[in-house]
């Protein structure tokens, strides 16, 4: 097995959406090479209701999927083709914009005012951009959860892992989405395919993403500051090639997403919400948008 070195850290910069709520942006709307088949991570985690509750009223998707994870407060949506609904404390939706849809997401805090969740955006190929748009809604209930003999816990949403397959199915980049908590003082092997681009969110606790028993590297440019040190809370960690990422968790456990995916490899044209592989086909979905004719 060969370990994944840390080839990047990036600390989420605070960034302002929809009709006013402020959040932590991971990546997105830059360099899609490092990171694909995703396009975009944000943090939405807030304890001031004035600043989420505008929520993101009605916008348009196009050519991407979008996976909502919601860990505190409620996220409440609908969309052009009649759908409604809730997400809550641990539930995920996996939306497939494929040919165009139009919806909206407004969230709710707890009883504290309290709102947590994450949003991914993951790519579609161009023989999938103009697919029949759907929804997967998951109750977290219905999420499996291994714990393994030392404590550590992981929630499968999407893929295979130790043994359990998450709910999402049919998801083009094939990815694996967990949610890994591990305890104190605890180090982990976890196993990533070779092929997949692979990156690490951390919002709870803190531990180092190394191999602690294998020789390490002559410090420079390009081994050293946040790549050795304890990682904790809002840090993401994008990975290099190999099989397995390594963790040891600090003195208070770390908390985690380890999300990957295939590479999809090809050209990316981006207009905010709408991703195809052209500037003709951001065009025409733009024209599309003006006359109506948005939603297939």
């Amino acid at each position: 097995m060969s370990v994944r070195p840390v080839k990047d850290v990036i600390h989420p910069k605070p960034t302002l959406e929809g009709a006013g709520v402020k959040l932590q942006r991971g990546f997105g709307f830059g360099t899609t090479t490092d990171f694909d088949p995703f396009l975009l991570f944000d943090d939405f985690r807030n304890d001031n209701p004035n600043d989420y509750l505008a929520g993101f009223p009605w916008h348009p998707h196009r050519g991407i999927e979008t996976i909502t994870y919601v860990l505190a407060g409620t996220v409440e949506h609908g969309d052009s083709l009649g759908n409604r609904g809730s997400l809550g404390s641990g539930d995920v939706q996996w939306m497939t914009a494929g040919s165009g849809i139009l919806h909206q997401e407004m969230p709710k805090g707890d009883e504290g005012g309290r709102m947590h969740g994450f949003q991914l955006w993951a790519n579609l190929p161009s023989s999938l951009k103009m697919t029949r748009p759907r929804y997967q809604d998951v109750a977290g209930a219905d999420i499996p959860e291994v714990i393994d003999d030392d404590g550590t816990v992981v929630r499968v949403v999407c893929g295979e892992f130790w043994g359990k397959k998450g709910p999402v199915e049919g998801v083009a980049a094939d990815p694996r989405y967990i949610d890994v908590s591990i305890p104190p003082g605890r180090s982990k092997r976890l196993p990533v395919e070779q092929t997949r681009h692979a990156f690490a969110y951390v919002f709870a606790g803190s531990g180092s993403f190394r191999d602690a028993s294998a020789p390490q590297a002559v410090r420079n440019e390009l081994a050293g500051g946040d790549f050795d040190r304890e990682l904790a809370n809002r840090s993401l960690v994008l990975f290099d090639s190999g099989d397995e990422v390594v963790v040891r968790a600090g003195d208070e456990g770390i908390r985690f997403l380890l999300v990957s995916g295939k590479p999809i490899e090809e050209p990316v044209a981006w207009y905010g919400p709408i991703v195809m592989n052209t500037q003709a086909q951001i065009r025409e979905a733009m024209r599309d948008l003006q006359l109506g004719t948005f939603i297939k």
